[in-house]
């Protein structure tokens, strides 16, 4: 048995030795929130003149543009569901041992190690009017399908959230295969024996298992889709046409640098901070209570 002395020593050696990480989180991140919070409420081209007032949250909030952005980022969100059916559904494949798996997982995964720039700036001359897309609907004689993919207010957010679909589908597959690697094989041929189909296997005894796998990374799509998206966007559209792609990150850009609005930019930046915040607690509670329940 340790005694109380030797356990109490232990307990501040454990806090001395994480003091400098908590430290340097500190001045990053708290004093950047609170600057941040500070210039929200004040007015002026630097952020600091003026009382202390929320005008800059009221003219956000009335602002059709931050509303419409706002709509961008959920409809965004729609786009979780269809990496995770597809990524589940690829690494599920790819699990059944087929020839060159490896060398498929290798292939899916390619895209999401490239810079989003690099991506984005490759499907600008994939989906414009003139891009190869619409070159080869024309020559298959399928002319009638063509359009201007980021150019029309009708596609561009379809367009670039399947862009997001393509980048961020390796991880989901990675991720997932990783965890079916990991699973005992003996379930599997219990239900096997038991008469199970290959859709009642993995419906059934694979998913319940990879029930936390799956919620961490739709947590972390939920993120990607409310405040990760700014790359996407401006490599490609720059909100355009007619802020059709705007989302919240290029609005505070925009407020921050092209309009020299620092109270708006902070304003708008808490509020963004505030939704993710809210979302990852109420993810984590359902991930909690899904995967450990009473």
């Amino acid at each position: 048995m340790r005694s109380p002395g030797s356990r109490l020593r232990a307990t501040i050696t454990s806090y001395l030795l994480i003091l400098p990480a908590g430290a340097f989180l500190s001045v990053v991140f708290l004093y950047s929130l609170a600057r941040l919070g500070y210039i929200s409420v004040h007015n002026g081209n630097t952020g600091l003149e003026g009382p202390a007032q929320i005008d800059a949250y009221r003219f956000i909030v009335d602002d059709p543009l931050f509303r419409q952005a706002v709509k961008h980022n959920l409809l965004l969100l729609l786009s979780v569901p269809v990496v995770t059916v597809l990524a589940l559904t690829i690494a599920f494949v790819l699990h059944e041992g087929i020839r060159g798996w490896r060398l498929y997982r290798t292939i899916v995964f390619v895209p999401y190690m490239l810079a989003i720039p690099v991506l984005g700036t490759t499907f600008v001359y994939l989906l414009s009017l003139n891009g190869m897309l619409n070159s080869l609907l024309q020559t298959i004689g399928l002319g009638s399908l063509r359009q201007d993919w980021l150019g029309d207010p009708s596609y561009v957010l379809g367009s670039i959230a399947t862009i997001i679909i393509y980048h961020e589908l390796g991880f989901g597959v990675v991720l997932f295969l990783a965890r079916l690697l990991s699973l005992p094989e003996e379930v599997d041929q219990a239900g096997r024996i038991d008469g199970c189909t290959w859709w009642q296997l993995r419906l059934r005894i694979t998913l319940p298992q990879m029930r936390s796998v799956i919620m961490a990374f739709v947590t972390l799509e939920l993120i990607t889709m409310l405040s990760w998206v700014f790359a996407y966007v401006y490599s490609t559209t720059h909100g355009g046409p007619n802020f059709a792609s705007s989302v919240l990150e290029l609005y505070i850009f925009n407020d921050a640098f092209s309009f020299q609005a620092p109270s708006f930019a902070a304003a708008a930046a808490i509020l963004l901070l505030a939704a993710t915040t809210v979302l990852i607690a109420i993810q984590v509670k359902r991930t909690s209570v899904e995967v450990n329940p009473e």
